[in-house]
């Protein structure tokens, strides 16, 4: 068969001309370097330089194993160097990830968990608190992967889809809202709005709806989503978040829900990476997205 030492045998006889200049450099004696060469010929059933001449010139049989050297052996080193460096590097690496959003923990964490026995040389490691501008935390290399609602196009940065959902209308059980097949920007501007306490922009429902149609109802904000649907059923104000994190609500009755608009109102989940790290990032942005399609209700892909 032809071997690696075959290849760099006839490469050095390419660029020494030599058989003698060629053992020198493959640190061989020019005999065995002779019979060498002559073993592979016999195996191959060419000839593959012509011996009379000097230099030595390779017959066409040899200029083809010349090229299929000249392919072949760089590639072997370059992943002869790619290991060595995975054998001085640590085994594991970090993986921080951050998110914009409050609702993101309740698929977020299972999906981590199954990230985990799948690759368990990776450390995972959430960034702490709620971020308005993620992104930031991307390019300033605090964070590998941030959750954002929104793929908004910066340099250096790239998106993984995650799914879209439905952002549904939720108020107490016997409100008059609940009477209505779906709710419109003006049915809310007599409600106290009950939100995260987190800018407007983030806010769906009033970037998108209310704000176009010029409403601005009083507010109130909770941090946690269990806050805020104690005081949806109690009568404290509406709130819009998305279904799937509130379906086991609206299965044990606690509150009502309604679309938003005749069509709904719907938003998008994304993984924000650095450029150029999509490939090591991109099979944890696949765990998330079949966790959350695996365990949350509702969720549809991004079509683009």
């Amino acid at each position: 068969m032809i071997e690696l030492r075959h290849l760099k045998a006839v490469a050095s006889l390419a660029e020494t001309g030599s058989i003698t200049r060629a053992a020198t450099r493959l640190h061989l004696t020019q005999s065995a370097l002779s019979h060498q060469l002559a073993a592979l010929e016999d195996y191959l059933g060419v000839a593959l330089f012509v011996r009379q001449q000097r230099p030595l010139k390779l017959t066409e049989a040899g200029q083809a194993l010349l090229q299929a050297a000249r392919r072949v052996l760089p590639e072997v080193e370059a992943a002869r160097q790619a290991i060595a460096r995975l054998k001085a590097e640590p085994l594991t690496r970090e993986l921080r990830i951050a998110v914009e959003c409050h609702t993101c923990y309740d698929w977020l964490m299972p999906a981590m968990d199954t990230f985990r026995e799948h690759h368990p040389e990776v450390e995972l490691d959430l960034v702490p608190g709620f971020h308005v501008e993620p992104l930031t935390l991307l390019t300033e290399h605090q964070a590998d992967v941030v959750i954002v609602s929104e793929a908004k196009r910066h340099a250096g940065i790239t998106y993984f889809p995650l799914f879209a959902y439905e952002i549904v209308a939720l108020m107490a059980r016997d409100h008059a809202l609940a009477a209505k097949a779906h709710l419109t920007a003006q049915d809310f501007a007599p409600e106290t709005l009950i939100t995260y306490p987190v800018p407007d922009r983030m806010l769906d429902l009033v970037r998108r709806v209310l704000k176009p149609a010029a409403v601005n109802p009083p507010r109130r904000t909770a941090e946690l989503t269990a806050a805020i649907l104690q005081l949806v059923a109690s009568r404290r104000g509406i709130a819009a978040l998305p279904r799937w994190a509130v379906q086991v609500y609206l299965e044990r009755g606690y509150v009502a829900a309604r679309p938003i608009g005749a069509k709904g109102l719907h938003g998008k989940l994304h993984a924000g990476m650095r450029a150029g790290e999509e490939v090591l990032h991109e099979d944890f942005g696949a765990t998330l997205t079949r966790t959350a399609f695996s365990t949350l209700s509702g969720l549809q892909p991004i079509v683009d």
